[in-house]
């Protein structure tokens, strides 16, 4: 092939390619290495390849020297560069030699492709999809959302408090799901469901022969959750001595088993939560205040239902999908009469009662619009029956002006929203003089 056409083909291709004599140094640099790494053709040439590329693997496995060496070549291994602006770049490395005419090796070529693009929608996918299940348009539930990429990048501990029924373990596993731990395991165990001698031996583990039951090894869950996260559920109930060897491990990552002389250490990442007031139990000498410290780096306050009533239509239709994968029948909708019932509902088992409301309603239900008679008796028993009532004019206003502004002015979503039909909207607009 003529030279001058093998130059405009290799200038032409879209992957960075560039070659290296049998020494790794470099002989030739086309223009999307250039583009890629930040450095020119003439910067690149004559230097040795790590001292463009500088790589994690550079000095202990480069894929140029692995083929020189064994005369193979390397495909699609994903390395991460340091660009000539300092700035990170993930690319995928092939390999293969360079020979000439006489077919002796004289160098080596290296293909490589820039991942950022495909990297960083593949890391959007993903926070989507691990922030499907918190579903709120609620304004102080959006700021907390959107705070849980930075707290889980941070690796700190985190104390998530709020009502039963909140959603406090979805926010644990969330920052779990977009740490750096994501492979690692997680683990959750509920300190007020065990009594404390049984939680001790399930947090630390115990050797063979520690108590009488104790046939085997068994590793606890600081030993399983190493590397990963460990969530502390209902840290609120834990007794206090076990609060003592717990604040111990967050200290020095030190613990051990039960019946057993040796030290050993955890990486596990601590998420406590709790549904009490842990001030409250401080000053009750119920819980320690230097574990509170420990655990409260960074705090999470999941607000109520009942403060949050906007995103009860939202659940709604979450739920709905949800229930009818499992339950399978052709209910598509709520009546609006429903939605008004649930609206004026305090929820005081939050999303959770909310979630078992639409499954009981599922099952009562034989139609496509789940109505109110569908519903559990105690909620539209402690709900006025009359929900054509008047309400607080000003509480009123506000919800219109709300699902107005969430449903960027269409009135029948929000209508349908506020559980009633979109005339009664109309009405209600001109008489409290909104545009």
């Amino acid at each position: 092939m003529d030279e001058s056409l093998s130059k405009i083909i290799f200038e032409s291709i879209r992957d960075g390619v560039f070659t290296v004599n049998k020494h790794c140094i470099i002989t030739s640099f086309n223009k999307a290495a250039e583009s890629i790494t930040g450095f020119s053709s003439d910067e690149a040439v004559g230097r040795h390849c790590f001292d463009v590329f500088r790589t994690e693997v550079c000095h202990k496995r480069c894929a140029l020297k692995d083929t020189l060496k064994s005369q193979e070549t390397v495909e699609n291994v994903r390395v991460t560069i340091i660009t000539k602006d300092g700035c990170e770049v993930p690319i995928t490395v092939s390999t293969t030699l360079l020979r000439d005419q006489k077919e002796t090796v004289v160098g080596a070529v290296e293909f490589f492709q820039d991942l950022s693009t495909i990297e960083n929608l593949r890391n959007r996918v993903h926070h989507a999809t691990t922030l499907d299940n918190i579903v709120s348009v609620n304004a102080r539930m959006q700021e907390l959302i959107n705070l849980l990429p930075d707290v889980a990048t941070a690796e700190c501990n985190v104390l998530i408090e709020g009502p039963s029924g909140s959603g406090k373990e979805l926010f644990a596993q969330a920052i779990h799901s977009l740490s750096p731990r994501k492979y690692g395991s997680y683990i959750r165990i509920n300190c007020g469901a065990l009594p404390a001698t049984l939680l001790e031996s399930e947090l630390f583990g115990y050797e063979k022969g520690a108590f009488t039951d104790a046939k085997r090894d068994k590793p606890g869950m600081f030993c399983l959750a190493n590397g990963g996260t460990l969530l502390l559920d209902e840290i609120g109930e834990m007794d206090v001595q076990l609060q003592s060897k717990l604040l111990r491990v967050l200290n020095n990552g030190e613990y051990r088993p039960l019946g057993s002389t040796r030290t050993m250490r955890t990486d596990a990442r601590i998420i406590a939560s709790t549904n009490v007031d842990l001030q409250e139990a401080i000053e009750r000498r119920e819980f320690r205040q230097d574990l509170y410290f420990r655990l409260n780096v960074v705090n999470i306050y999941i607000p109520p239902l009942s403060d949050r009533p906007e995103d009860i239509p939202l659940l709604v239709d979450y739920f709905i999908r949800k229930v009818k994968k499992k339950i399978r029948k052709p209910i598509e909708s709520v009546s609006p009469e429903v939605l008004a019932l649930l609206r004026r509902y305090d929820f005081p088992g939050n999303v959770r009662e909310l979630e078992n409301a639409i499954e009981h309603a599922f099952v009562m239900c034989h139609g496509s619009v789940i109505q109110p008679n569908h519903l559990p008796g105690h909620i539209t028993s402690n709900v006025n029956a009359d929900i054509t009532h008047q309400p607080n004019p000003r509480h009123e206003k506000d919800e219109i002006v709300e699902a107005l502004s969430r449903h960027h002015g269409n009135r029948t979503q929000a209508a349908r929203d506020l559980g009633m039909h979109r005339t009664t909207l109309w009405r209600k607009l001109v008489a409290y003089q909104l545009d």
